[in-house]
């Protein structure tokens, strides 16, 4: 199967749906590559509520927020879906090519590319825990993929290592199961979760929260039989010795952090951020080939799923702009991330910046409070102060781009 196309969409998530609506209200025909059976990511499995209240003004489900945008999809003529179809290649001039079950080999040419193919959790392989290898170990969305959409209990005694938002809803979610939570252990001194995630699922159902912790060692054989964990020094982040402290249990939830799944993007040659493991972008969320874009939490770890949709809106409008009509951005000046920020998005600004322009970050610890400043050749174009800051929350600043005449600099500071 070959085809020709104006958009191609890598990944129906919440990014690839909603860069496909602006792509195909600009006027441009759109192919969407899902690798799952259906569209909707990982809002599938997201059954309790909390999305939408920035995008739609009202609290939805997961599947609610994802059944939105596929409503839409499905009675566009312009957006065309194709499931349980996999990307195996992607190159520089916008060559795609894929397998699926119901087309086989699928080659695509496209005006242009969204990448929108989301992130995955870090694994036990990444974080060295010693002990053998029982069953019992789970990422915390591979449990929530059991418990929502398969319908099994992953265990009935839980320890959580990290404090994520899937962590978090996870820690509720086994609870309201039968499970017991004994305890969520968190290597930082802060969470990594939204604070709302904190006290609805854990203070709310009495889990306790246990902040310089981390999991030392893995007991069992055939089957998780308990963990040690002890306390870590804030500074080295290496455990304590005298402060272990063993926990009966059948099953270790993993909360540890999510990656971008950008094997594709490096595959291209797309310039990379080191911080935020994505493409390096302007404000249209083109990448440094000209054509290709990037959103969603492909791009960065997002926190809020309104944002993600906010920001494949930009990418999938100016998409269509480029297969159409040639709408090329050259990158002008630099945003750089100063004192407490770890990064900002987008990392350049294009040579047509012009208006307001929102800029996302987040900071590298805990500030309560923080002053937060943007500048421009010394001119400053925000100076705000903030009553609290964490690296769990992402955080957006707009600013006016028109005549910028140099690098803008985003700086977090701790106020006195």
């Amino acid at each position: 199967m070959k085809r020709k196309i104006d958009v191609a969409i890598i990944g129906g998530g919440p990014a690839g749906l909603a860069a496909a609506l602006k792509a195909s209200e600009a006027g441009a025909k759109v192919l969407v590559l899902e690798r799952d059976t259906q569209p909707g990511g990982i809002l599938q499995q997201c059954i309790h509520n909390g999305f939408g209240l920035h995008y739609f003004g009202e609290e939805l489900t997961g599947p609610e927020y994802a059944g939105r945008f596929l409503a839409k999809v499905m009675q566009d003529e312009n957006i065309e879906i194709i499931c349980d179809a996999m990307v195996l290649s992607f190159t520089e001039d916008r060559h795609i090519v894929a397998v699926s079950s119901k087309y086989g080999l699928i080659e695509v040419e496209a005006g242009a590319v969204v990448l929108a193919m989301g992130c995955r959790e870090r694994t036990r392989g990444a974080l060295n825990i010693p002990g053998s290898r029982p069953a019992g170990v789970f990422t915390a969305g591979c449990a929530q993929r059991l418990v929502n959409l398969e319908g099994y209990m992953p265990g009935r005694q839980v320890v959580i290592l990290g404090s994520g938002d899937i962590g978090l809803i996870m820690a509720r979610r086994m609870t309201w199961e039968g499970a017991k939570v004994k305890l969520v252990a968190e290597l930082m001194p802060y969470s990594s979760g939204l604070n709302r995630n904190i006290v609805q699922c854990l203070q709310d159902n009495n889990i306790p929260l246990r902040f310089n912790t981390t999991v030392v060692k893995i007991h069992g054989r055939e089957r998780v039989e308990a963990v040690t964990v002890a306390s870590v020094d804030p500074a080295t982040r290496m455990p304590i010795p005298g402060t272990e402290e063993t926990i009966p249990c059948d099953t270790l939830l993993l909360s540890v952090g999510l990656l971008p799944e950008n094997e594709l993007t490096r595959q291209a040659g797309v310039k990379m951020d080191m911080i935020t493991s994505g493409a390096v972008v302007d404000e249209t969320r083109q990448t440094s080939i000209p054509g290709v874009y990037a959103c969603g939490n492909v791009l960065h770890v997002h926190d809020l799923v309104d944002n993600v949709s906010h920001e494949a809106e930009v990418a999938g409008t100016a998409a269509a702009r480029f297969a159409l009509e040639g709408v090329v951005t050259t990158p002008a000046v630099k945003v750089v991330p100063e004192g407490g920020v770890r990064y900002v998005v987008p990392q350049v600004l294009s040579t047509g910046a012009a208006g307001k322009i929102d800029l996302y970050f987040r900071v590298g610890n805990a500030y309560k409070p923080a002053r937060l400043t943007v500048t421009c050749d010394g001119k400053e174009l925000v100076n705000r102060k903030k009553q609290v800051m964490t690296p769990g929350e992402m955080e957006k600043i707009t600013i006016d781009a028109t005549g910028l005449t140099g690098d803008v600099h985003v700086c977090v500071k701790k106020e006195a």
